[in-house]
């Protein structure tokens, strides 16, 4: 069963680039529909039943986030594409949502579609909620996020996590309950996406939410213990940096 697509892209050129690599080299895809006027695509979109939509992100009138606000039934996938490597692109990030720069390499798309077709969720609604608050600089300790694990799009609160750990390609989120997720992304982008969230990154295979910490013990590069018993040595490199932090 093939997933039926549309494209939204107010740049022809894009356009059809990226159709002609969809139907050249996706054969998992089926495109009902392309949009070069955003203008029109609410209405086009509202009028189908589809389950996946690209969507480009910088358009005249009516950005790509403006649009979804217009659209009724959300019940499909959604994959960003733009030019530039924005702020918009974190808060993509954040809400698990899957983006691809422009020009749209033949891999990188594939390699997109292979991993909505593993990871298919129905809970585009959710996110795009995350995405709104992360876009408008609300989200806070008390707000969910979506985190991509290898069974699928799980949410959980920001202060819920006390600490994510390096494992080889993945990350493992550990949990206040002390509940452990193997996730589907790297602990450098997790540091990228949650500095800002009272998290630090002690040690090249630890990231710490601040507010979790209950001790710090001294040393070369020291100790932390954290709310869930949990002792992790300190990196040498990073202590004075955390000491600063912690002040």
């Amino acid at each position: 069963m093939k997933l039926k697509t549309i494209i939204v892209d107010d740049e022809l050129p894009s356009l059809q680039n990226l159709e002609q690599k969809i139907r050249e080299f996706c054969p998992d895809l089926e495109i009902i529909a392309t949009i070069q006027k955003p203008e029109l695509a609410a209405q086009i979109i509202n009028s189908q039943k589809f389950d996946l939509l690209f969507l480009d992100i910088e358009m005249p009138r009516i950005n790509g986030f403006k649009l979804l606000e217009l659209i009724t039934d959300r019940q499909f996938d959604i994959v960003f594409t733009t030019a530039y490597n924005h702020y918009a692109i974190d808060a993509i990030r954040i809400s698990a949502f899957d983006y691809l720069l422009k020009p749209i390499g033949v891999s990188e798309l594939q390699a997109t579609i292979n991993r909505l077709i593993e990871n298919k969720s129905g809970s585009t609604q959710q996110r795009l909620d995350v995405l709104r608050k992360s876009l408008s600089g609300n989200l806070s300790q008390e707000d969910r996020i979506s985190i991509n694990t290898t069974e699928g799009i799980e949410f959980y609160q920001i202060k819920e996590i006390v600490y994510i750990e390096s494992s080889s390609n993945y990350s493992k989120l550990h949990l206040e309950n002390g509940k452990v997720l193997l996730v589907t992304r790297l602990l450098k982008e997790f540091d990228e996406l949650l500095t800002p969230y009272s998290f630090f990154r002690v040690h090249h295979s630890y990231l710490i939410n601040l507010n979790h910490l209950k001790k710090y013990i001294k040393g070369d590069g020291g100790q932390v213990v954290l709310s869930n018993g949990d002792t992790l040595d300190v990196s040498r490199r990073r202590k004075d940096e955390f000491i600063k932090a912690l002040n």
